[in-house]
C-alpha cells in the first residue's frame, strides 16, 4: 500500500532537488523516498549508538574497527 504525501520545501532545497533530478534522470518521488528512508535509517543508527555507546566503551569498543573485530 502507498500513501501519497504533499510536502513543502524551501525554494533553495527545491531548486537543488530539481537540478539533481535533471542531472541524474531520476524522478522526484524516488529521490525523496530514498532520502527519507536513509534519514530514518541514520536516525535509528544514531539512537542505537547513543544507547549502546557507554556499554561499548566499557567493553573496549571505541572505533568502527573495534566493532568489526568484536563481531567477526
Amino acid at each position: 500500500m502507498r500513501t501519497v504525501m504533499s510536502i513543502s520545501l524551501p525554494e533553495k532545497v527545491a531548486d537543488q532537488l530539481e537540478q539533481y533530478i535533471q542531472e541524474t534522470g531520476r524522478n522526484k518521488s524516488d529521490v525523496v523516498r530514498e532520502s527519507i528512508s536513509l534519514y530514518l535509517w541514520e536516525a535509528r543508527l544514531r539512537e542505537t549508538q547513543r544507547r549502546l555507546g557507554a556499554r561499548a566503551k566499557r567493553a573496549g569498543i571505541v572505533t568502527e574497527d573495534d566493532a568489526l573485530t568484536a563481531v567477526s
